[in-house]
C-alpha cells in the first residue's frame, strides 16, 4: 500500500460495485470505499527533432492504448514544469551520464518505472503490469496460476506414469534382441573355432 502524504486529500469516488472487479477501493462491513485509481504518467517531447525519440514515444504509447492501461502523456518540450518534475524525479542511478534523461519515462504516480529500455524489455519478457506497478488484469496470463498435472494417489503425475513404463518396455525389448544377438556371435565364434581345427 502507498501512504498518503500528511495534508493531502484523498480523491473520493465511488464505484459501481456491480459492473467490473474492484482495483483499488472495496466494501468494508457495507461501507463503500473510494477506489484510488493509479495514473501511469508518460513524459514525452511533442516537438523532438530525434526520430529516434519519436519511434521510442509512439511504441510505449501505441502499446499502452492498444492494451486500455489509463495513462496521462505529459509533454516537456512545451511545459517547463513538467521537465523539471520528470528531471527531478527519475532516480540518479538511472540518469544517463550526462544527467538528462531524455523522453519516454514512464511513472506511476511519483513512482519512477523506467526509460524505454526497461519498457521494452518488461514487454519482452511480459512483464509490463508488474513494470508499471498494476493488478494484471483479470483472466490474463500474468494472474493464472500454472495448470497443475493431475496426480495419481501414489503421487505420480498423470503424463509421466507412462514414460517410465514405456522406458521400461523399451529396455527389455532392447535387452532381449541383444540376447540374441550374443548368441549369434557366440555360434559365429564356435564356427570359426571348428573351421580353424
Amino acid at each position: 500500500r502507498r501512504e498518503r502524504r500528511a495534508g493531502q486529500p484523498r480523491p473520493a469516488r465511488a464505484q459501481d460495485l456491480s459492473s467490473a472487479p474492484l482495483r483499488h477501493g472495496g466494501v468494508l462491513g457495507g461501507v463503500l470505499f473510494p477506489a484510488v485509481e493509479m495514473v501511469i504518467k508518460v513524459f514525452v517531447a511533442t516537438s523532438s527533432g530525434s526520430i529516434a525519440i519519436r519511434k521510442k514515444q509512439q511504441e510505449v504509447v501505441g502499446f499502452l492504448e492498444a492494451n486500455k492501461i489509463d495513462f496521462k502523456e505529459f509533454d516537456i518540450a512545451g511545459d517547463e514544469d513538467n521537465r523539471k518534475w520528470m528531471r527531478e524525479n527519475v532516480p540518479g542511478e538511472k540518469k544517463p551520464q550526462n544527467g538528462i534523461p531524455l523522453p519516454p519515462q514512464i511513472f506511476n504516480e511519483e513512482q519512477y518505472c523506467g526509460d524505454f529500455d526497461s519498457f521494452f524489455s518488461a514487454k519482452e519478457e511480459n512483464i509490463i503490469y508488474s513494470f508499471l506497478g498494476l493488478a494484471p488484469p483479470p483472466g490474463s496470463k500474468a494472474t493464472q496460476p500454472p495448470e497443475e498435472e493431475p496426480s495419481l494417489p501414489n503421487g505420480e503425475v498423470v503424463g509421466e506414469a507412462q514414460g517410465p513404463a514405456e522406458g521400461t518396455e523399451k529396455a527389455g525389448e532392447s535387452g532381449e534382441n541383444e540376447a540374441p544377438k550374443e548368441d549369434k556371435e557366440d555360434e559365429g565364434d564356435l564356427t570359426e573355432a571348428r573351421e580353424e581345427k
